[in-house]
């Protein structure tokens, strides 16, 4: 249980947390990054597709635009502004060289001490299997920072001018099997349904009933429930 869990360290000031479509991080992660924001920590958003393949009735060159849009608001709801996104094709990432130098490029932009990551689990617990997405990038990303801290990496960013970054300290896996340590968010589910809300097309696309009653039924499940504490867990390393 996340409330029987250790805090995840707080000695760091930027924190860069990826993920493979818009709304992932919305799934329980935002409620800690609203905590983080309200800290006064600056936290950056780097998403590797735009979403364009998640809704069945909109292609897309449509959708794409839409969900891009809906990650923009999402993450202003829990104080980011700075929201990147790399066009890579929804639903075939590919987990190799390309990938790594394009997280590894961003991470030396960003020059986080806390990077977020997918789960690379292949299961989210019995029953629930991960994404071929959520895997590729969450493997890739965690071999991305080592990637950005040697210049002799992908040297092509450093004739890019993008100098490397060793300055990770933590990588926090959300949504792990086997969580090590938890973030206080009591006082920000609110914001962190809010924040989900806001993925309007593609929660209407899922579900018939209101989006904010989606909303809430999530982030309530994804912070421990109704009662006791409110936290989130992740895997850190």
């Amino acid at each position: 249980m996340s409330s029987d869990l250790p805090a995840l360290p707080d000695d760091w000031s930027r924190a860069l947390a990826v993920a493979a479509h818009p709304d992932d991080l919305e799934y329980g992660t935002a409620a800690a990054i609203a905590a983080w924001t309200a800290a006064g920590r600056a936290v950056s958003y780097l998403l590797v597709t735009r979403g364009e393949a998640g809704i069945h009735d909109l292609p897309p060159e449509k959708a794409g635009p839409v969900r891009e849009d809906e990650e923009r608001r999402s993450a202003a709801a829990v104080g980011v502004t700075d929201v990147r996104f790399l066009s890579h094709r929804d639903g075939v990432v590919v987990e190799g060289l390309d990938l790594r130098r394009d997280l590894a490029r961003e991470i030396r932009r960003a020059r986080p001490e806390l990077v977020v990551v997918p789960s690379h689990h292949e299961t989210f617990g019995p029953g629930a299997w991960n994404s071929a997405d959520h895997r590729a990038v969450g493997r890739a990303t965690i071999d991305a920072v080592g990637d950005a801290a040697n210049r002799w990496i992908f040297p092509e960013l450093v004739d890019e001018g993008v100098e490397p970054w060793g300055g990770v300290r933590y990588v926090a896996v959300a949504a792990s099997i086997q969580p090590t340590h938890a973030v206080d968010v009591t006082g920000f589910r609110d914001a962190a349904i809010a924040s989900l809300a806001e993925h309007h097309t593609y929660l209407t696309a899922l579900d018939p009933r209101p989006v904010v009653e989606q909303a809430r039924e999530v982030v309530l499940m994804t912070t421990g429930g109704g009662e006791g504490p409110a936290r989130v867990a992740f895997e850190v390393f």
